[in-house]
């Protein structure tokens, strides 16, 4: 008979063995009868559950520790790369400044000199219109020449530096625009309307190329507030762009920030709100302008950055000045107020006069006139009277018609004013300084009003 193998799970055995194996927990014998009996001893402890537990809490905070630190090492590497790209552009422009520093300033440079050469001429035609051996002007040459020197040797010795130079330069048009106006025949009477009508309009003071440094910059305008707020009396403002739409606004608090270009203000006009024509004008720390769609009348207050339009039901957008496509709706202030003129299906393309409600922003009244918007340059208001504007030649221009809104009268003259370039989008009078601002094909140039008494 073959052995039979008792397998007993039992914590303790109560037989006596008579022959033992013994090997851990596990024993074997031979019980009374001759057979083989196997003891499977188990241990009396539970479990170990939360032992487990804790291991699985270790590991999962190890889990999460890995991945914040792959995390930041993710980060790192990013943060290297672009540091790479910075260094790496700032290699190839100082390998480009090494091969040729003037690919930075040449443009600077180059326009300044341009600009002072047309002080020299500006110099000599004013010495000529007046017919003056003022030893001022000996003193302006002078200045002129040493600007130019010093803009070669800023150019060869100091190429980076650019803001001696242009301070100097707007100390020397200052003098220039101080000058001329000592030497006007007749004073301005700021603010009186006690006078017939424009007897002549003074020689074009050519500013400079505008704040972009472009010529292609032509579709603009530039001027003056024309009844500044307190505190913004000097303030000058600028918008220009390579097309005829209007996007974004700069102002300047005065005069040599508007030539050093630095800006105390940019306003970006919002989607929605953009505009054309660059007919506009800043009156009382707001500028008026054309808005697109809805094609009406648009206002920006620049005090509290809110917009407005409203809509001239009569207003055609199918009537332009010659000079530019889209120029609609032309704005105006004068000693009487606020103006805009546009041209209605009914009136045949002739220019309409509305006064505008500063308040309501409304239409308070409407004048029509005889003359045809298709064929004048530009129209602007002073004293309550329309001027319109046509070309003579290439460098001539020409207030060929006026309408009195007073006494309902309109003249056809014959007044002719010399222009910087043949086309100019932006032509409007201000009553602060008696003086026109035109936008000269990207150029800002300014004329004296001279009034007949």
């Amino acid at each position: 008979m073959l052995p039979i193998l008792l397998l007993l799970l039992s914590p303790a055995s109560a037989w006596i063995p008579v022959h033992e194996w013994e090997s851990g927990n596990v024993t074997a014998s031979v019980g009374e009868s001759g057979q083989c009996v196997c003891h499977v001893y188990l241990p009396k402890i539970t479990f170990p559950a939360d032992r487990v537990e804790h291991m699985q809490q270790v590991s999962h905070d190890l889990i999460l520790e890995v991945d914040i630190q792959m995390n930041k090492m993710i980060s790192y590497v990013g943060t290297l790369e672009g540091y790479l790209k910075e260094l790496s552009d700032l290699t190839v422009r100082v390998s480009m400044l090494e091969s040729s520093a003037d690919k930075y300033i040449k443009l600077d440079f180059e326009l300044l000199r341009i600009e002072l050469r047309e002080f020299e001429v500006l110099v000599s035609q004013l010495k000529d219109s007046l017919n003056s051996t003022s030893p001022m002007f000996d003193s302006l040459y002078i200045e002129i020449r040493n600007m130019t020197l010093i803009v070669n040797q800023l150019e060869t010795f100091d190429k980076s530096n650019l803001e001696v130079i242009r301070l100097e330069f707007a100390k020397l048009q200052k003098k220039l625009e101080e000058c001329q106006k000592d030497h006007d025949v007749i004073k301005p009477d700021i603010g009186n309307c006690n006078r017939t009508g424009i007897m002549s309009i003074g020689k074009p003071m050519v500013v400079q190329l505008n704040a972009h440094l472009n010529a292609g910059y032509q579709y603009g305008g530039w001027g003056k507030d024309s009844k500044p707020v307190r505190g913004y009396e000097s303030m000058y403002f600028y918008g220009a762009y390579t097309s005829y739409y209007i996007y974004d606004f700069y102002l300047y608090s005065n005069y040599e920030n508007l030539i050093l270009r630095s800006a105390l203000k940019h306003h970006d006009l919002p989607r929605g709100w953009e505009g054309t024509g660059n007919n506009y004008i800043v009156h009382s720390n707001t500028i008026y302008y054309q808005h697109n769609t809805p094609f009406s009348m648009s206002k920006l207050n620049l005090t509290t950055a809110k917009y407005d339009y409203r809509v001239i039901p009569s207003a055609s957008a199918s009537f332009s000045y010659s000079y530019s496509p889209h120029q609609n709706m032309d704005f105006s202030a004068d000693e009487n107020g606020l103006w805009v003129m546009y041209a209605t299906e009914a009136s045949k393309g002739k220019i309409v006069i509305a006064k505008i409600d500063e308040k309501s922003f409304g239409i308070e009244n409407e004048w029509s006139t005889t003359a045809y918007k298709q064929l004048a340059g530009n129209a602007f208001m002073a004293c309550g009277v329309m001027y319109a504007t046509r070309s003579v030649d290439l460098t001539t221009e020409e207030i060929f018609y006026a309408y009195d809104t007073r006494t309902n009268e309109e003249k056809h003259l014959s007044i002719h004013f010399s222009k910087f370039q043949e086309k100019y989008t932006n032509l409007h009078y201000n009553p602060t300084d008696q003086k026109l601002y035109m936008y000269n094909n990207g150029y800002y140039v300014s004329y004296n009003v001279r009034f007949d008494k």
